[in-house]
């Protein structure tokens, strides 16, 4: 279970992007953040991982309170706390798999990350991984020998071999083609349902007179290509 409380977000300019949000994201539940540019989408997203720190409230997963954690707590919390972003964060001159590897950085010795060798059991589950997305054959591609449907299937299966308990996407579809898109935000839903993983989802492009015009679940649907269990509008 993810949990805010009172989350709230003040930047230096004195910009309000957040204001005393309570929200409660069960696993197994996909949730669609809806919103016009500047609503907030991508800084609620990033307060719960702490790549922006909130002013003020709480983030809890699954009992744990992540706006109190130290540095070595959150490094060990953000394990579970799988980000998709939507530039892939790929690492172009390294292959697909080394890629998808990368996602055990957080579970190996300093040792392993410095020569990038990782267990058999590791490898086995980043093949499994690639296999379940279509990518079994593009294993010892470079990464920017891919397209970018390919590129954000990668970055899903480096996501997925963190074991995380939340996926965090900001924007994951906004550098792809509609078709593309949808194909991507329905693999999305489909490995959320198969791993009961908690998720939220920032859709980019919905301007207000969207929001107006359609029902956030209508709304998201057309933009996932499925639809989500929840929708939750910012504007």
């Amino acid at each position: 279970m993810l949990r805010l409380e009172k989350l709230t977000k003040i930047y230096k300019t004195g910009d309000k992007a957040l204001n005393a949000v309570d929200l409660e994201v069960p696993q197994g539940q996909v949730l669609a953040l809806i919103g016009p540019s500047g609503a907030g989408k991508s800084t609620l997203i990033r307060c719960i991982n702490r790549l922006v720190e909130p002013t003020s409230g709480t983030v809890t997963l699954d009992g744990t309170e992540l706006t109190g954690l130290g540095s070595g707590g959150l490094r060990k919390a953000r394990r579970r706390m799988g980000m998709i972003f939507q530039e892939y964060a790929l690492v172009e001159r390294l292959t697909v798999m080394k890629n998808v590897l990368s996602g055990r950085l957080g579970y190996v010795p300093f040792w392993r990350t410095l020569l990038r060798t990782f267990p058999q059991s590791d490898v086995d589950e980043a093949f499994r991984q690639l296999d379940r997305v279509g990518l079994l054959e593009m294993a010892d591609k470079r990464a920017d020998e891919l397209s970018g449907g390919q590129r954000q299937r990668v970055g899903i299966c480096r996501v997925l071999i963190q074991n995380p308990a939340v996926l965090l996407e900001d924007e994951p579809t906004a550098s792809l083609d509609p078709k593309t898109s949808r194909q991507i935000m329905r693999l999305i839903c489909e490995l959320c349902e198969e791993r009961n993983l908690a998720a939220i989802v920032n859709i980019h492009g919905v301007a207000k007179t969207a929001l107006r015009q359609f029902p956030g679940p209508a709304l998201a649907a057309h933009c996932f290509g499925a639809l989500p269990d929840r929708c939750l509008c910012l504007d």
